[in-house]
């Protein structure tokens, strides 16, 4: 975890910064980063109060009243017609309510299309990147909870805590319509508990598994018994609170749910279940061995851990240790993740300048790829890095980065779908001059640019031979390289 040193820090650390702490960069914001140095270029990275030049995508729109419960007179009403036996009147409510969760169901659609509309443009990746991180760290699914407005929230809810406080944040999610809804601790009261939100509470949020017993489960949602909520916010009813003694990881008292969360915090476990949980996602994967690397990797996540204690949990210092750190910069540790539907895609327009073209096709094709944004699989959340490949998925990965390069659509669509013209050649703008007719250099800045330092010599003569076949390097062969490189499996890493 010792600071890298500012000499070392050029333009392939610079991109790899840029893609672990964001969705990647062009050549000119690498340039940049590369010309700061690691410390500035981490800390601007971490620096979510800019909001200069960038206005993002407005949320007003979306209406929070389409799922609101039922009015006292729409219940009576309904209730009467039940009473009177009226059929007519009876579907004519059930009409009005379906009608209603269509409109819904349309919502949430334009929700996925606001929130990647914000990842590729925000100024501010690394704000982003984290709401990413948060939404797979306490995955919620619409297909469950059937409220757009209160996944809208929650995603606000991650935006907002993204490189805060994590204890602010559990102490949150407890009171989250969404989370609520989604493991049923709006049916938890007194007498009755639902053990739902306790168990994953503890198993997936903040201990792991094993580190609790099945006394903690029942003791946790006696604690979380009338935590619910009142069309979209919190709500406790005490008449559902359980106020008797509890005993929670041996400790006894009239524990709520605020006491549930500081208990879990207390222990040393959560920090390095956390310390794992970021090392994951902006290092690598974690190996299940005592090899060398296995015990480095080990020991880095130990001091991960220990300043999450230090800093009472605060994830904005702890990232900024680990984004300077050597170990991040550590070859083994380059080109090592696989990116995520998310990542390939926003990724690929923000690394290489394409246009974004039809959000609902990119939507459509990260579905196909295994990440439906809002649609999480489970309370687990995605499982990540190798499940996201496999003999489907990489045929839509490869088309969907050529169809940002191209305009060709994947997936058997209309190939004449986006006749937008995308320009590449400002990616080979800050060449030498001359260098960029030569097809040795164009090839070796757009190979580093998407694969990394260093690409094989066979990828070099590859794309060197294309240009030379052409006989020119023009905005139309640079397109057709780029295509070519998007294809090759070195390309699904970041």
């Amino acid at each position: 975890m010792k600071p890298l040193e500012p000499a070392e820090f050029g333009f392939d650390q610079a991109r790899h910064l840029l893609w672990r702490a964001g969705f990647g960069g062009t050549p000119d914001q690498i340039l940049t980063l590369a010309s700061w140095g690691p410390g500035k270029s981490v800390d601007a990275l971490l620096d979510f109060s800019d909001t200069e030049s960038y206005s993002a995508p407005s949320a007003r729109e979306f209406d929070g009243s389409i799922m609101r419960p039922p009015s006292e007179r729409e219940r009576r009403a309904l209730q009467q017609a039940r009473q009177e036996q009226n059929e007519n009147e009876i579907a004519r409510l059930r009409r009005i309510r379906q009608e209603r969760q269509r409109e819904d169901r349309r919502q949430v659609r334009d929700m996925q299309r606001w929130w990647l509309t914000r990842m590729i443009e925000s100024p501010r990746p690394l704000e982003e990147k984290l709401t990413l991180f948060w939404h797979g760290h306490f995955a919620t699914s619409y297909r469950t909870i059937e409220n757009s407005y209160h996944m809208f929230q929650q995603n606000q809810l991650f935006r907002s805590h993204a490189a805060g406080n994590f204890g602010e944040l559990l102490y949150a999610i407890i009171r989250d319509p969404a989370m609520l809804a989604y493991l049923d601790n709006n049916e938890n009261i007194r007498g009755r508990p639902n053990e739902n939100l306790a168990r994953e509470l503890m198993e997936l949020f903040s201990l792991g598994e094993g580190e609790y017993s099945e006394r903690d489960i029942r003791e946790g949602a006696r604690a979380l018994t009338g935590y619910s909520f009142d069309g979209n916010g919190f709500a406790f009813y005490p008449n559902r609170h359980d106020p008797g003694q509890k005993s929670i990881f041996g400790k006894r008292g009239e524990f709520d749910g605020d006491d549930f969360v500081t208990a879990i915090l207390s222990r040393r476990d959560c920090s390095e279940f956390m310390a794992q949980k970021l090392y994951r996602f902006f290092v690598a994967e974690v190996p299940g061995d005592r090899s060398k690397r296995g015990r480095a990797v080990a020991n880095v996540i130990k001091q991960i851990a220990s300043d999450l204690r230090e800093n009472r949990y605060e994830i904005r210092p702890v990232l900024r240790r680990l984004l300077m750190s050597e170990h991040f910069y550590d070859p083994s540790n380059v080109m090592a993740r696989i990116k995520s539907p998310a990542e390939l895609v926003v990724g690929t327009i923000r690394s290489l300048g394409t246009p974004s073209r039809d959000l609902g096709t990119l939507l459509s094709a990260m579905d196909l790829m295994g990440q439906n944004l809002l649609f999480p699989p489970s309370v687990k959340g995605w499982d990540g890095e190798r499940s996201w490949i496999n003999t489907s998925t990489l045929y839509v990965r490869a088309n969907v980065a050529n169809y940002l390069v191209t305009g060709r659509s994947p997936a058997g669509m209309d190939p004449l779908a986006d006749d937008r013209t995308y320009d590449p050649m400002g990616l080979l703008a800050d060449l030498r001059f001359g260098a960029e007719r030569d097809p040795e250099a164009v090839s070796d800045r757009l190979l580093r640019l998407a694969l990394g330092a260093s690409p094989s010599r066979e990828r070099q003569w590859l794309i060197k031979d294309l240009f030379e076949q052409r006989g020119t390097i023009d905005a139309e062969s640079v397109r057709e390289a780029l295509s070519l490189i998007c294809a090759m499996p070195e390309y699904q890493l970041c």
